[in-house]
């Protein structure tokens, strides 16, 4: 394949400025909490994209078009599903997090609050989530890498390990030096970008294809089916795309920037932002693959997922599609720089000083932090030689484990007093083997998406080993409410 220079120029100067603005947050990454949390100073803007940007991998700008030019609307309960629960965790929980993470002892880190929240001088509530958090990271992380690698493998005929490191390399750079601020300032401008590449593409194809209304037809003519959302669909099928959704209560790389927020009354507006940001964005994807099944009527794609970087190459100049196909790799990397961020932040801060050394000052967490950083992505790297392997089905796995091992803890730990350290302890417990157990099942109810019953069962968990134990002690109890006083 005869590699396109413009485009790859216009990539080139694309991932230059990543690692500049990684050089740039360096200078204001003084200690642990700048590191991990920016020193809780996003604004509402970066706050709003940098949780959208960080959210949405390649699935967005690859995955859900394709699945749209294969099966046409009936894939559309997937993205109604996360607008549904995406608003509910910014209307429920982002405040509440922000706030009590101050409360209890200004908590960095999920593992830390949950120890925190729960006075567990045990550490066995930080150990266990930070170990949840390691291995569903390392094999979400590993999967994002294998996706940018098999875009530029496609994009500009490189070889795959070589496209693997690269871009590994990249992101691993702005990630080692600037930490949360580097990961935050490059998904604002990742998550700009995104949205200018999917609103712009499918108004092109549009106009291409002489308006909606042809285009329309052109769909129908071709399978009435693709224009009939219940085609092919059951209600298990509905049900488990729409339990996409509660997710997003248990996913750390997006609470923690409801963590990182400047102020609680900065939340309304960010909330207004990241939703803005994510309908519209979630329809330009949905409108990508929908259009490309007229545009490639007569020349279907072989690969399905292709259907936004052959838009690209067909509609637009060079130097344009190199900045569309950038978008691309914007979604993955604004999601691997979080991921690595908080495996990173496990690692050092809930690990190293929680276990190992528990008076280690600042700079020293901070240094294991990057170090962790690159073992990680090594680790994830090596994972992702193989572009076939089975690690790129464990996306829907990890996002199902993280919703139902954290999902229920966090919901409850800020809206029930009586909750207790037990409690937490079952249902971190309880969501993860269910995940890990259903998804083993095939058949009848075993069908629906793990994360539903892993979420279900977590609550129960909680609630069963909760009223089993003692009450929360005074100490708790006061915490709390002076946190719901700060409401």
């Amino acid at each position: 394949m005869d590699i396109n220079i413009p485009t790859l120029v216009s990539i080139i100067i694309y991932l230059i400025g990543m690692i500049i603005i990684g050089y740039l947050a360096a200078r204001k990454t003084k200690d642990l909490t700048d590191y991990v949390l920016g020193g809780r100073g996003l604004g509402p803007g970066v706050a709003a994209l940098s949780a959208g940007a960080s959210d949405m991998s390649s699935w967005l700008m690859l995955g859900l078009p394709g699945a749209m030019y294969v099966s046409g609307m009936s894939e559309i309960w997937l993205p109604i599903g996360l607008a549904i629960g995406a608003y509910l965790n910014w209307q429920f929980i982002a405040k509440p997090l922000r706030v009590y993470t101050e409360v209890a002892n200004n908590s960095i880190t999920l593992p830390d609050f949950f120890e925190n929240r729960f006075k567990d001088d045990s550490k066995i509530l930080r150990v266990i989530s930070a170990i949840v958090i390691l291995v569903f990271f390392t094999f979400y992380t590993s999967s994002s890498l294998v996706g940018g690698a098999i875009l530029l493998e496609n994009s500009f005929g490189m070889d795959y390990i070589a496209a693997l490191w690269i871009g590994a390399l990249v992101i691993v750079s702005y990630t080692f030096f600037g930490g949360f601020l580097a990961a935050s300032w490059t998904d604002f401008i990742q998550g700009i970008l995104m949205f200018l590449a999917l609103i712009i593409i499918p108004i092109v194809v549009i106009f291409e294809l002489g308006g909606w209304s042809e285009t329309i037809s052109t769909i129908g003519s071709i399978d009435p089916s693709y224009l009939n959302v219940y085609s092919g669909t059951t209600v298990i099928g509905v049900v488990s795309l729409l339990a996409w959704g509660l997710g997003y209560f248990g996913q750390p790389h997006i609470l923690v920037r409801f963590m990182g927020i400047r102020a609680k009354e900065d939340i309304p507006k960010a909330r207004f932002i990241g939703m803005g940001w994510m309908v519209l964005s979630l329809f330009g994807a949905i409108f990508i693959g929908f259009t490309g099944i007229a545009y490639f009527a007569d020349s279907p794609l072989e690969n399905s997922e292709t259907v936004f970087i052959m838009l690209s190459q067909v509609l637009f100049n060079p130097v344009v599609a190199g900045f569309l196909l950038a978008a691309i790799l914007s979604a993955i990397m604004s999601t691997v720089d979080s991921q690595l961020l908080v495996s990173s932040s496990a690692l050092a801060n809930d690990f190293y000083k929680a276990i190992f050394r528990r008076n280690a000052s600042q700079k020293d967490e901070m240094i294991v932090g990057r170090i962790a950083v690159i073992g990680i992505a090594v680790i994830a790297i090596l994972l992702g030689y193989n572009p076939d392997s089975k690690v790129l089905e464990l996306v829907s796995y990890a996002w199902a484990g993280f919703g139902a091992a954290f999902g229920p803890v966090i919901v409850l730990s800020l809206f029930w007093k009586r909750m207790t350290r037990n409690g937490a302890l079952a249902g971190i417990i309880t969501g993860s083997l269910t995940v890990i157990i259903w998804s083993q099942i095939e058949g009848g109810i075993f069908e629906l998406y793990e994360l539903a019953p892993g979420f279900l069962l977590g609550v129960l968990a909680i609630i069963i080993f909760s009223l089993m134990g003692r009450t929360p002690s005074k100490q708790i109890q006061e915490e709390y409410n002076t946190y719901k006083g700060k409401l």
